[in-house]
């Protein structure tokens, strides 16, 4: 078994998650970060993100930067969605190897992404959810929707949260429908009061997104039946339960 250290650069290393990213490389022996990105934060030791003693490495203000100055095996983005498109470009084009914590690629920005990748001949990786129970979550979700087709997905999250729906209920009802027949649920009749009370229509069934302070992040999968209801829910309670799935998704 290979005994080199994996290489990483973090995006968005300034940020909630980012912060996270930069604790956790630090602390495993089997990691080593070479780059961080913040644009906003100045040329400072990354190890300032985390709370650690200097570890040398100089905050990047831009990705190529960043990529230009240090050899990379994985980038680890945790940005903002408007950039997670062109960050995993430049990545690709580096011959880094891209793991996207970012949402909001359309399917033919994912094509595209995965035939770059193939080009160069390293993998990639865009994840709506790095929690080892959310994606265990979602698999359960999908296998209950073949037996109880009737479904609806409630996510909270808290108020600063910019997209809505969540990439994880995205992800899991895509995945729902994969297995699952387009089913239009409801009375064929009803109105809605006040629009969108109804949810977010997807393949048949809703998404209802609920923004709260004090909320971190859960999602609530519910299934009906006839005499029955089954809830699969998955919460959240602190960013370090994501670095599991981080960590598994840097390995070579």
């Amino acid at each position: 078994m290979s005994t080199e250290l994996i290489k990483v650069a973090v995006v968005g290393a300034s940020g909630r998650m980012g912060r996270e990213v930069v604790k956790m490389v630090l602390e495993d022996e089997s990691l080593q970060l070479v780059s961080a990105v913040s644009p906003n934060s100045g040329p400072i030791d990354a190890a300032t993100f985390a709370g650690k003693p200097n570890c040398g490495v100089v905050v990047s203000a831009t990705l190529e930067e960043a990529l230009t100055t240090a050899k990379a095996d994985v980038l680890v983005d945790f940005s903002v969605p408007q950039a997670g498109y062109g960050n995993a470009k430049m990545a690709i084009e580096y011959g880094v190897r891209p793991i996207m914590g970012v949402t909001g690629f359309s399917p033919e920005q994912i094509e595209e992404l995965d035939e770059l990748c193939k080009r160069r001949g390293i993998g990639g990786l865009i994840a709506p959810n790095f929690s080892i129970g959310a994606i265990l979550m979602m698999k359960f979700a999908a296998e209950a929707s073949k037996y109880l087709p009737h479904v609806e997905i409630i996510e909270y999250h808290g108020d600063q949260k910019l997209d809505a729906p969540s990439g994880t209920s995205i992800k899991t009802a895509e995945l729902i429908s994969q297995v699952r027949q387009e089913l239009r649920q409801g009375n064929p009749k009803e109105e809605e009061i006040i629009e969108g009370s109804r949810g977010g229509y997807y393949n048949g069934f809703r998404i209802h997104s609920v923004r709260l302070p004090g909320v971190f992040a859960q999602q609530e999968v519910i299934f009906g039946g006839y005499g029955q209801t089954l809830k699969i829910r998955h919460d959240s309670y602190d960013r370090a339960g994501y670095m599991p799935g981080v960590r598994a998704s840097t390995s070579r």
